[in-house]
């Protein structure tokens, strides 16, 4: 039981043969911490574990957005590149779009000019629905990308795109509120920090920007 709980029993005398308890320690017992917590914290790594552009990308569909873009979206479609952390933003009016952005955005990296590594061999999501399908599947398989998936309930695995959707919504919104626009210009807003936070941000363990990556 915990202590606040147990100073209310003496307060009230609701036990007969509780001693006096005297003042609340400032301190965490940590058999009761571990007996509570729901499960154990993921390790932070700066190692770079991939060694090109598109060895890995991480891919995460958010939405709905309580207020629809002036082109009707509702849904963002974030893919990160886990070597270069290089990130592509598409807005969705459905979830079942998904796909046919996947395939635009396959199509696209793939045939980049200058680009000396042309081919995708990982892709990461949750297990969501609109992600994880027949279409996905026949698509990867086809190409022979292998598609992993995050452990049920553990957002922690798929954090690389979870931290950069988190990011561009977060700029983007304050862009909205310091210049006082309508809400409905979010997908604008969304589109404009992808485009400067891939030039300005560093890769962590690096000293190049992701688009220089």
């Amino acid at each position: 039981m915990n202590f606040t709980d147990l100073k209310k029993l003496e307060k009230y005398g609701i036990v007969r043969g509780l001693p006096n308890l005297g003042k609340k320690l400032e301190v965490v017992y940590e058999p009761c911490q571990l007996g509570k917590q729901t499960k154990m914290p993921n390790k932070k790594s700066t190692h770079i574990a991939t060694k090109r552009p598109l060895e890995l990308v991480h891919m995460v569909l958010m939405g709905p957005i309580q207020t629809e873009s002036i082109n009707s979206k509702k849904y963002i479609f974030v893919c990160v590149d886990d070597y270069s952390r290089f990130t592509w933003v598409y807005f969705l009016r459905n979830k079942t779009d998904a796909f046919d952005y996947f395939k635009k955005f396959s199509n696209q990296v793939q045939n980049e000019k200058g680009l000396d590594i042309k081919k995708i061999c990982r892709i990461k999501s949750d297990h969501g629905t609109d992600i994880e399908n027949v279409k996905f599947s026949e698509f990867c398989d086809g190409l022979g990308i292998s598609h992993e998936f995050s452990a049920h309930r553990t957002p922690q695995q798929i954090g690389v795109v979870e931290r950069k959707n988190c990011v561009l919504q977060e700029m983007a919104w304050v862009m909205i509120n310091s210049k006082k626009v309508p809400r409905n210009l979010w997908a604008k807003a969304v589109n404009t920090t992808c485009y400067v936070s891939n030039r300005v941000f560093r890769r962590l363990g690096t000293k190049q920007t992701s688009y220089e990556l």
